[in-house]
């Protein structure tokens, strides 16, 4: 099947896990990253704000392992989707066009719907090396679920493709010849 006939299951499927791989590239470099901020700038960065402020917008505040269970939920699968519509959109990205849409995910977050409806303001007023921080590991979050498409819409072609099963238990019994077993 030509890359291009990828039903858009496939390609919904395949961005999903991809959109969930780049989310933990992503989080390995806000981790790395966020400890060179200045001490009055290490506060838990967006995606933590976001469930905090969320939660009490909706009247349920959270606290403790709650919210950081919430916030690593919500985070990956915000990646995932993003990842999944990524993919229906184009099912070959190549790393440069991920780290496009990593960058077009930030500002449609951070600059559009998160501050739209109240949950953090806008990325203009976040101090500016955060917005780097969070900018570059959009960049990264982009080319690695690039990268993940790629190599995942490679392997469905490959190593997950239709063929024999050769090394399965066969579970249907060899069936008897006519007119053997019969007895007259």
């Amino acid at each position: 099947m030509k890359d291009d006939a990828l039903k858009l299951r496939s390609r919904l499927l395949i961005g999903g896990i991809a959109g969930f791989v780049g989310t933990m590239a992503m989080t390995a470099a806000m981790r790395r990253l966020h400890r060179r901020l200045p001490a009055e700038e290490r506060y838990p960065l967006t995606p933590r704000e976001i469930v905090d402020s969320g939660s009490k917008q909706l009247g349920v505040p959270l606290a403790g392992d709650v919210a950081k269970d919430v916030t690593t939920v919500a985070h990956f699968a915000y990646g995932a989707a993003m990842g999944a519509m990524i993919a229906a959109m184009n099912p070959d990205p190549k790393k440069r066009t991920g780290a496009a849409a990593g960058v077009a995910v930030w500002l449609a977050s951070y600059m559009g719907w998160i501050p739209a409806v109240g949950t953090l303001e806008p990325a203009t007023r976040h101090p500016a090396r955060r917005n780097l921080l969070m900018i570059g590991v959009h960049l990264v979050w982009g080319a690695a679920t690039a990268s993940a498409i790629r190599e995942l819409r490679t392997a469905r072609e490959t190593i997950f493709r239709d063929g024999p099963d050769d090394d399965s238990p066969r579970l249907d019994p060899p069936r008897a010849k006519r007119g053997e077993g019969d007895q007259a």
